[in-house]
């Protein structure tokens, strides 16, 4: 890997899941990593927020940011059901989670949502009736100023080839990387099939590892310049994050 390549990470969380065993879902054990891997910054969103109680995990997830300057980004969780306040700066975006909350990523409550016209990370999973990579493209084309994120481009393998092709009419709409089923070859293809532009590394750290996740970019058959694109260059420019130093 071409040394100096900006490292962001754009799907990553803190805290606790039932019955999903996470070794470590502090802010503290994560930076640690982060900087053993040379991460500049993970995009975060805590689990509480993501489970049952938005605004105490959004707080929680603010409160780490503020702990680690310039290493978290937040994803600010919305909670469709419960309408939870959002904000419009200081934050990475919006996070929403169809499949937990059960509600489709078409639905007219997510429209709080689309008007602040913030990016926005969606966990994605092919054959869901809340998160299919069609009510991506769906979206994408209904709202063509919102830069959306795939979360899991699909989450299954035999997915990760229609989502590339959903996506591919709506420049708005990108692939996000992380999931267990994902592979380096797998990435590789991603980028042949939509574009080096459109394809964005992410762990889903805590809840996976990041060491495991950043390996399957580093070692993906990518040209230099591809690779770099996928590791942070592409989220910089969604996030107009601009030079880093």
């Amino acid at each position: 890997m071409t040394p100096g390549v900006r490292i962001l990470d754009a799907h990553g969380h803190l805290g606790t899941w039932p019955d999903f065993l996470i070794p470590d879902p502090t802010a503290e054990g994560m930076v640690e990593l982060m900087d053993r891997l040379g991460v500049q910054a993970v995009g975060i969103s805590h689990l509480l927020a993501v489970g049952p109680d938005a605004r105490t995990g959004n707080r929680l997830a603010f409160e780490a940011a503020a702990r680690h300057p310039g290493r978290f980004g937040v994803w600010q969780v919305y909670n469709p059901h419960h309408r939870n306040r959002l904000i419009a700066g200081g934050v990475w975006g919006v996070k929403l989670h169809p499949d937990v909350h059960e509600c489709p990523l078409d639905d007219p409550r997510y429209e709080p949502v689309w008007e602040l016209g913030l990016p926005v990370l969606a966990h994605g999973q092919t054959d869901s009736p809340w998160s299919d990579p069609a009510l991506f493209a769906a979206v994408a084309a209904r709202h063509p100023h919102v830069p959306l994120l795939m979360g899991h481009a699909g989450l299954w393998p035999h997915g990760f080839a229609r989502a590339a092709r959903l996506a591919a009419g709506h420049p708005n709409l990108f692939l996000e990387t992380c999931g267990s089923q994902m592979t380096g070859r797998w990435i590789a293809r991603l980028v042949e099939l939509l574009g080096a532009d459109r394809v964005v590394f992410g762990s889903d750290a805590c809840f996976l590892d990041l060491r495991v996740g950043l390996g399957r970019v580093v070692l993906a058959p990518l040209a230099e310049a591809d690779r770099a694109l996928v590791l942070g260059g592409n989220l910089a420019r969604i996030l107009r994050l601009g030079d880093p130093a």
